[in-house]
């Protein structure tokens, strides 16, 4: 197995590019593409992601740089980000598979566009940029194609809510409850728990709710 681990890639290539040509799997390869973007945006440049999850979304006390997120919860719940983004790509007939990354991108308008900017007091934050330059305009562009091609009932709409509902369930217990340890011996980084700043994001919004009061 271990010398044949590069087939895989090999045999990747190979299917996107039999199917390349169907604009569905380029809007859905674009959507996982974006989804790979959207974690170079809050993990490598600007990063800061975990820091605003540790130190303001979900704080302990005091604030730790293994609890909620840490290195492994991280690393794993990314890859199954990944594989629920990907599998739609070579299945684009399977309206509910193809529409639950598409409704989870909608989503994080609500975590980058409103939640974080009201708790950091700043509108951008890692992951922003790709929700509404990635994730929304091709999700929008997807559902108008689906509708335009393909026959849509409302169980394939549920079916595409429940998946979405699962896959943040996953997601959730995988990240914050199974692998959220406060003593995991995969901290991130203090490097990375600097970036973006967070901590003095919170101080002066703290002293700009004192001076308004």
């Amino acid at each position: 197995m271990r010398d044949s681990f590069s087939f895989i890639p090999k045999a990747l290539i190979i299917a996107v590019r039999k199917t390349l040509l169907i604009f569905p799997v380029k809007l859905l390869l674009l959507n996982f593409m974006t989804i790979c973007i959207h974690t170079f945006e809050e993990f490598g440049f600007p990063g800061g992601e975990p820091a605003i999850m540790n130190i303001a979304l979900r704080p302990s006390d005091p604030p730790s740089n293994c609890y909620p997120i840490n290195q492994n919860n991280a690393m794993i719940t990314n890859s199954i980000g990944y594989l629920y983004y990907l599998i739609p790509v070579f299945l684009p007939n399977i309206f509910w598979l193809a529409m639950g990354p598409v409704l989870f991108g909608f989503g994080q308008i609500v975590v980058h566009g409103i939640v974080t900017p009201k708790k950091l007091g700043q509108f951008y934050n890692p992951g922003l940029g790709a929700v509404l330059l990635g994730h929304v305009p091709i999700g929008i562009a997807y559902i108008y194609f689906a509708y335009q091609s393909m026959s849509i009932s409302a169980i394939d709409w549920g079916l595409s809510v429940v998946y979405t509902i699962l896959m943040v369930v996953i997601v959730g217990f995988v990240g914050h409850k199974l692998l959220a340890n406060p003593n995991s011996p995969y901290p991130i980084s203090e490097e990375e728990m600097k970036r973006f700043n967070v901590e003095e994001k919170l101080v002066k919004m703290a002293k700009d709710i004192n001076f308004v009061a």
